[in-house]
C-alpha cells in the first residue's frame, strides 16, 4: 500500500531514487546522495538572460530557464523541461524530463518526476510529485509539522505511520491533479488518478481513482429596491 510502486511506473533511472525502500517517503532520504552521484554541473539547456544559478546544477537538453529564475544545487533538471520566470529552487531538487516548474513557484527537497507540472504560484517542499501530475494554480504543500518535536504521522484504517520526520509534503501518484488554491498538509498522500477540487484542504490517505470534492454553499439573495449608482 505504501511501496513506491504503489504509486510511480519508474524507469531505472529514476528508480535509483527508490532502491531499497520499504515507504514512499523514504526516498526524500535517498535524494541528497542520488544528486552527488548523478549530478555534474552541466548546462546543455537554454539559459536566458537574469538567471542565477549557485552550487552544482545540471540542466538537460531542451530546458528552457526563463528570466528571473533562482536555482540553488544540488539541483537535477531533465530534458525539455520549462523553468518559467520567477521560479525559487532551493536544492537538493530532482525533475525529470518534460517537467514545468512555473511563475511564483518555489521548490525544495523534493522529487518531479517526468511529466509532472506546477505551472503557478505553487510550493512544493519535502514532496514527491508523479509522472503526469499537475497542481492547480495557488496549490500549496505544507510540509512542517505543527508542535514541538513532533513528527509527520499518518494514519490509514486504524493504523498508524510514524514517518520519523518532522518535514514531509505529500506523495502525489501517477496521473493525480489538484484544483486551484487547495492546500495539501503535512503527510497528505494521493494515490494514482486522484482528482482534488479547488480550495480544498486535503490531509490522510486518499485512494487511487478517488475525486475529494469540496463544496460550499452559496447563497444568493435578491437585492430589492436596488439603484445603481
Amino acid at each position: 500500500m505504501l511501496k513506491p510502486s504503489d504509486f510511480f511506473e519508474l524507469n531505472d533511472f529514476e528508480g535509483e531514487l527508490f532502491e531499497g525502500i520499504e515507504f514512499v517517503w523514504e526516498a526524500l532520504l535517498n535524494l541528497s546522495s542520488f544528486l552527488s552521484n548523478h549530478i555534474r554541473p552541466e548546462i546543455h539547456g537554454t539559459i536566458k538572460g537574469g538567471v542565477f544559478i549557485e552550487g552544482p546544477v545540471y540542466i538537460g537538453k531542451g530546458t528552457v530557464v526563463e528570466p528571473g529564475v533562482y536555482i540553488k544545487g544540488p539541483t537535477y533538471i531533465g530534458k525539455n523541461c520549462e523553468i518559467r520566470q520567477g521560479a525559487y529552487l532551493r536544492g537538493n531538487i530532482f525533475i525529470g524530463d518534460n517537467c514545468i516548474v512555473g511563475h511564483a513557484t518555489e521548490v525544495k527537497n523534493s522529487i518531479l518526476l517526468s511529466g509532472s507540472s506546477a505551472p503557478h504560484f505553487n510550493y512544493i517542499g519535502d514532496s514527491i510529485l508523479g509522472h503526469d501530475t499537475n497542481l492547480g494554480a495557488g496549490t500549496k504543500i505544507s510540509n512542517l509539522k505543527i508542535g514541538p518535536e513532533s513528527t509527520v504521522k499518518i494514519k490509514i484504517n486504524d493504523q498508524i505511520y510514524d514517518t520519523k520526520l518532522r518535514k514531509l509534503g505529500a506523495i502525489i501518484g501517477d496521473h493525480s491533479e489538484t484544483g486551484c488554491n487547495s492546500v495539501l498538509n503535512p503527510g497528505t498522500i494521493l494515490g494514482k488518478f486522484v482528482l482534488v477540487y479547488p480550495n480544498a484542504v486535503v490531509r490522510g490517505y486518499i485512494p487511487d481513482r478517488s475525486i475529494v470534492k469540496f463544496k460550499p454553499q452559496l447563497d444568493i439573495v435578491e437585492i430589492k429596491n436596488y439603484q445603481a449608482l
